[in-house]
């Protein structure tokens, strides 16, 4: 799994050829979750409110390039790397 951005010890990361809805895995210190891009909803799994609102403001900031790299990683392409949230 490609991790496409770290920050403050979150990880987001994509699969290649993933299953739709488009979205993005996140851990954190034994969490897990699966974001959709889109809605920027947790589709399964779970976060603390803090490491969730910290991942929605970066999902925020960055949607037009999460949804980019759905589309690379559909196409099994190098993905891109996302800046961090600062």
């Amino acid at each position: 799994m490609p991790e496409i951005c770290r920050f403050f010890g979150i990880i987001i990361a994509m699969f290649y050829n993933e299953h739709a809805p488009p979205h993005f895995h996140v851990r954190y210190s034994g969490q897990k979750a699966i974001i959709g891009i889109d809605a920027l909803t947790i589709l399964e799994g779970k976060l603390s409110p803090r490491v969730h609102g910290l991942v929605i403001e970066w999902a925020s900031q960055h949607q037009d390039e999460l949804r980019e790299n759905w589309r690379l990683a559909r196409v099994e392409a190098d993905l891109h790397k996302i800046e961090p949230l600062e």
